[in-house]
């Protein structure tokens, strides 16, 4: 049996990576696709007050547990299932429970840092950078992180400026150099995720 095609989206924070994610894995709905996300490989902040929590770095490579992460994504490309973490966003600590991933023909894993942390890069066969514009992706991460995570506004745009920012130029920017395709405006842009699809299952029927 073929090892799977191990695909990682990167880009910035709200930028459109999980859309893109979401439409090549319905595009490509008759193979089997292994999906995982770098958010879910956050480390569990549960020994520390939840004051303290709100105030770490979540955009540093050092807020994911890299080593689960790379050691799952060995684990599917071994043909083998997973059991994917589960991070509540609103308390900032890993849940006790997990979720099942079947292997697949298909690996995808998007995140921010995917293209950047050199040990989850090296098991890539195909890298992607989802590109949007700045002021696009503000908008998306302040709705976002106010109604779905329970953020204040004053506390989104402080961590916006504290964290986001520079760690986007400083390594989220910067990774895109890695990419071997790179998709300017963000989700919306179904030429370029049409295109991608289809180079992906031709891909695909060479490794079979």
């Amino acid at each position: 049996m073929a090892p799977p095609l191990v695909v990682g989206i990167a880009g910035g924070t709200a930028s459109g990576k999980t859309t893109v994610a979401r439409k090549i894995h319905e595009g490509l709905a008759a193979s089997r696709v292994a999906f995982i996300d770098q958010d879910s490989y956050y480390k569990d902040l549960s020994d520390l007050a939840l004051a303290e929590r709100r105030e770490l770095n979540f955009d540093h490579p050092d807020a994911f547990d890299t080593d689960l992460l790379v050691h799952h994504l060995r684990v599917l490309k071994a043909g083998v299932a997973i059991d994917k973490p589960v991070y509540d966003f609103v308390t900032s600590t890993r849940e006790k429970r997990t979720v099942p991933v079947q292997p697949g023909e298909l690996v995808l894993i998007e995140g921010i840092l995917v293209l950047h942390i050199e040990a989850i890069r090296r098991e890539l066969d195909v890298r992607i950078f989802v590109d949007a514009e700045d002021d696009v992706r503000i908008i998306r991460r302040l709705t976002r992180d106010i109604k779905e995570r329970g953020r204040e506004f004053d506390h989104v745009v402080t961590q916006y400026f504290r964290h986001v920012r520079p760690m986007h130029f400083g390594f989220v920017e910067p990774s895109k150099r890695h990419a071997d395709i790179i998709v300017p405006h963000g989700g919306n842009n179904e030429t370029a995720i049409d295109m991608l699809v289809q180079a992906l299952r031709g891909r695909m029927a060479r490794l079979r």
